[in-house]
């Protein structure tokens, strides 16, 4: 009880509660929708969806302040690709957060003649860099860690592998996948950190690719990876251990 109250007084902790919520709904309401007879259950959960977005807008309204200071924080990276990533990537968040915050304005009628569409877009493509920069940042750490695992495993043979005679092309093929992926998981079994920010990038970049035009998915795939990833941000807020450390 202690640790969930602790989890709920933080506002990244209540955001990605109302993100779980709101993804769940556009999941629920996706594969409701085509019943017969599930018309009152699915206007409930598109209402319940639409008022869950609008109250995480709240507690994103500060957020442009922790991004500005992660763009600080990134600058100081010891290694040149993170610290390329990173800083870029936080610089689109910034942007991302002023154009959602202008949004916002729109919405409560604090000021008029914003094009709403427009700064919609503008939100979803520095959105869409910030999370493409994070994978980039991804892959590369997944890199050192495949490389850090293979010399480890090379120190304890105590000698070099060698092909059997008789193995054809295929099979050759078939051995460097096999290895490669076992390679893959022994690397992010290795590191859970990685393995969770790769999957919560992975499940938040299908809502800007939509809305984008570069990849169309329905509304099933957006709120089912919405909801991978917000329960991956709900254990990284929960357990700071397992948030994605910068060199």
């Amino acid at each position: 009880m202690d640790a969930f109250t602790r989890f709920t007084n933080q506002t990244q902790g209540r955001d990605r509660l109302f993100r779980t919520t709101q993804y769940t709904c556009m999941l629920l309401r996706y594969l409701l929708e085509p019943r017969a007879g599930k018309e009152k259950v699915v206007m409930k959960l598109k209402k319940l969806e639409s008022s869950v977005s609008t109250g995480r807008k709240w507690f994103r309204l500060g957020n442009v302040v922790h991004a500005i200071q992660a763009t600080q924080q990134s600058i100081h990276a010891t290694d040149l690709v993170p610290r390329l990533c990173l800083t870029l990537a936080n610089l689109n968040r910034v942007v991302y957060f002023i154009c959602d915050t202008i949004l916002w304005v729109k919405s409560v009628g604090l000021a008029s003649g914003i094009n709403k569409e427009k700064w919609r877009m503008r939100a979803a493509r520095h959105y869409y860099y910030f999370l493409l920069l994070s994978l980039v940042r991804d892959l590369y750490e997944i890199f050192l860690q495949m490389e850090q695992v293979a010399n480890d495993r090379a120190k304890k043979e105590k000698s070099p592998f060698q092909n059997p005679l008789g193995h054809s092309v295929a099979d050759e093929k078939t051995e460097w996948l096999q290895s490669f992926l076992l390679l893959l998981f022994r690397s992010l079994k290795r590191h859970p950190p990685l393995l969770l920010d790769m999957v919560k990038n992975v499940g938040d970049i299908l809502n800007p690719l939509n809305q984008l035009g570069i990849y169309k998915s329905n509304p099933g795939v957006i709120g089912l990876g919405g909801l991978v990833s917000s329960v991956a941000g709900i254990i990284i807020v929960a357990y700071p251990q397992m948030r994605l450390k910068t060199h």
